[in-house]
């Protein structure tokens, strides 16, 4: 599963893509990128992201996962052979997501 296509659909100031384009990089993970235009939005990111209709989209294998932070757990455990995003200490992986979610929040 972890080999096929991966696309993501995002936009060069976004800092949420910026999370996941990181995350992407630290795995060694090949993907598409696409630029959205967020004053007109393709009709691929409102059908992958009907919901909130905003980005970034992770898609793989056709199928997508949307908010940042869910796509770095999503890469994490997919691309689980290289080395973990999170620590897996519980207390340290705590930590991580309290300042993730920080970041998110300032």
């Amino acid at each position: 599963m972890a080999n096929n296509k991966v696309v993501l659909l995002d936009a060069l100031p976004s800092l949420f893509g910026m999370r996941v384009r990181i995350a992407l990089a630290e795995k060694g993970i090949k993907y598409e990128y696409k630029e959205e235009d967020l004053r007109n939005k393709s009709s691929l990111l409102l059908e992958m992201n009907p919901v909130h209709k905003k980005i970034p989209v992770l898609i793989h294998n056709g199928k997508s996962i949307c908010e940042s932070l869910i796509i770095v757990e999503y890469i994490d455990e997919v691309w689980n052979e290289t080395t973990p995003l999170l620590p897996s200490d519980p207390y340290q992986k705590a930590q991580a997501r309290f300042w993730a979610d920080y970041v998110d929040k300032k």
